[in-house]
């Protein structure tokens, strides 16, 4: 790594020729493809924007100019750049960097997400405020296509984005989704346009005009109006520039000399750009080239072959396969997913019923919406989803599902731990607002047959909206004769033991394994934890002590809600909550995750034998 071995911070590329540059590069990607199969992490979408983060800090001067990466898991390379080069092995590790930008790692990161389509609103705020505190310094959205579908974007870009003039968005895109530019032509005068001699020559001409007394001004507006008339004849994409944007573009977005001239022209000019540039997903490493999909977020692989480690069944396919089946014989089932497919079990439902798929972009909201109409029109609409995603689109749940009496069916996939993505990924917090919703019925199953069953109902048993929650990963360990019979609760053990564990989904496992070595438990497993069913009570209003182990956040989750319930029946039994306190849950493998937090097998039984010494 003779190039990247000598770059501690931005100002180390500054001194690189183009020539270098390029083979900087190689070696970024290197560094990345073999991190990515060790750690995990989102690989192809980095691998495309290593040219440009690589322009951004050869022209741009980090953190006086702020560079706010949309979603932030493509900020590999940044980091990289940013004094994180030795530290990169530990990427999503536990105590190691993040896989998103994190202000709290570097002051190069300057906002940090793990949720799409929020670049732009940040930046202009970020704009705004250098502008009213007289700061220097531009203001770099880089935000992806994709990320171009949700709805906030559009929000950010209506609100005055144009009057910022420290503010430039970078569209980075991978697959032409806003449509194509008038060929040769387009790309001719974008070529023109970024040219260091062509806006060297056009300042000093308008700075001519600007001399000669009266007309200079009207000469100066004249040739901006037929200037702009060209440019929305030539290109499609006027929509920017109708919301107050230089546009500039396409541009090669793997063309380092091209990227670093359009960059250039972008921060000498005094009002908002937007470059759009195109770039490959996977760019360097063919395997993820041909199946980006693939490679978008991916866990440790083989890079020769680039298959990935084995994992087994898991509860996305199961789901996947549970509903596959139920659409073979009900035309009414639809599948909607928000760019997702993959990752929520749907790829084959997408390829056997493509009419009855849908797939709306990284647009929750409307996804949510949009599965209402189809519910209110007599289709059984299943919007699939993890668990940190479906928080954008709770009013939606709300309003548009709920209130309306809609039967709307949910599948909350990532519910609990998710490991090494860290804060913003974590499907804790589904259960707390979701017990506030009403009329919602909420499944939690802990194995795949009770996912499979837990649909079935969902789909010809509930009358209104449904969510079913399930972890990421595979089926926890049940007893060897246990078969679900759609209790909505169910006890292991003796009941008339002291102490009384109350637990559901994947927490079942670990209460379930330590349930061997307690003398004086039982176990009360939820099945359906909204609505509790009030005859739950009479399965510990003879204990002595409840411990409730929850993987989700204490307040406003099935804990407490369990514990309001028996308070308004009167049961008075010292009752003690193991679940996440009010905090973020930093990255580490669930494992870890679940140990810290009280969780895990050992520390049921720690926790139990306290209440029983």
């Amino acid at each position: 790594m003779s190039y990247l071995d000598n770059v501690n911070s931005p100002k180390d590329i500054k001194k690189l020729n183009i020539d270098e540059l390029e083979a900087l590069c190689g070696e970024i990607r290197e560094l990345m493809i073999k991190t990515v199969s060790e750690n995990g992490g989102h690989l192809a979408s980095n691998l495309g924007v290593v040219e440009l983060t690589v322009a951004l800090h050869k022209v741009f001067n980090s953190p006086q100019d702020q560079i706010v990466f949309d979603v932030g898991h493509q900020c590999y390379t940044h980091k990289i750049l940013t004094g994180r080069r030795e530290s990169f092995s530990t990427l999503r590790c536990e105590g190691g960097i993040g896989g998103f930008t994190r202000p709290s790692e570097s002051p190069h990161d300057i906002f940090s997400s793990g949720h799409s389509s929020t670049s732009i609103s940040a930046a202009i705020g970020l704009a705004k405020a250098k502008s009213l505190k007289g700061e220097k310094g531009k203001v770099i959205a880089v935000i992806g296509d994709g990320a171009l579908t949700g709805g906030l974007a559009y929000e950010a870009l209506n609100n005055s984005a144009g009057e910022n003039k420290n503010l430039i968005v970078i569209l980075n895109d991978n697959n032409m989704s806003i449509g194509k530019n008038v060929g040769s032509i387009a790309r001719h005068l974008t070529t023109i346009r970024t040219s260091p001699k062509y806006n060297t020559f056009k300042n000093g001409i308008t700075r001519s005009l600007a001399k000669i007394p009266k007309l200079g001004s009207q000469l100066i507006r004249s040739i901006t109006s037929i200037n702009q008339r060209i440019r929305k004849h030539v290109y499609k994409n006027t929509f920017f520039e109708d919301m107050g944007f230089r546009y500039y573009g396409p541009i090669d977005g793997h063309d380092l000399d091209a990227l670093i001239d359009a960059l250039r022209v972008a921060k000498s000019h005094n009002h908002p750009v937007l470059l759009h540039i195109n770039t490959a997903k996977g760019k360097g490493y063919d395997f993820a080239e041909k199946n980006p999909s693939k490679f978008h977020g991916i866990g440790k692989f083989n890079i020769n072959t680039g298959e990935p480690i084995p994992s087994g069944e898991t509860f996305s396919s199961v789901f996947g396969d549970s509903l596959f089946h139920l659409a073979e014989n009900d035309t009414r089932i639809c599948a909607v997913t928000a760019a997702m497919a993959d990752g929520t079990g749907l790829k084959k439902f997408a390829e056997e019923f493509p009419r009855r798929f849908f797939d709306v972009g990284i647009a929750e909201q409307h996804a949510v919406t949009f599965s209402s109409g189809l519910a209110r029109n007599g289709m059984i609409p299943v919007f699939a989803v993890y668990s940190t995603f479906l928080q954008r689109s709770y009013d939606q749940l709300i309003h548009d599902v709920a209130m309306q009496g809609l039967k709307v069916i949910f599948c909350i996939d990532r519910a609990g731990f998710v490991g090494s993505d860290g804060e913003s990924h974590h499907g804790l917090f589904d259960t707390a607002y979701l017990m506030s919703v009403p009329g919602l019925t909420v499944y939690s199953p802990s194995c795949f047959e009770e996912l499979s069953s837990m649909l079935y109902q969902a789909v010809y048993k509930e009358k209104q909206a449904v969510a079913i929650r399930y972890p990421r990963g595979s089926e926890c360990k049940m007893p060897e004769d246990y078969s679900y019979q759609k209790e909505d609760y169910i006890t292991f053990g003796n009941t008339d033991k002291d102490i009384c564990i109350v637990t559901y989904g994947r927490e079942f496992e670990n209460c379930y394994g330590a349930l061997s070595q307690l003398d004086n438990a039982y176990i009360l497993k939820l099945n359906k934890i909204k609505p509790l069913n009030p005859a739950v009570s009479e399965c510990v209003k003879n204990a002595k002590q409840i411990i409730f182990f929850e993987e989700g956040i204490k307040t406003g989750g099935t804990g407490e809600c369990f514990a309001a319930m028996l308070e308004e029946q009167g049961i008075n039994i010292p009752f003690k909550h193991i679940c996440v306190e009010d905090e973020f849950v930093k990255q580490a493998s669930v494992d870890s995750q679940l140990k810290k937090y009280h969780l895990d097998k050992d520390s049921v039984i720690e926790e139990v034998n306290k209440l029983d010494g």
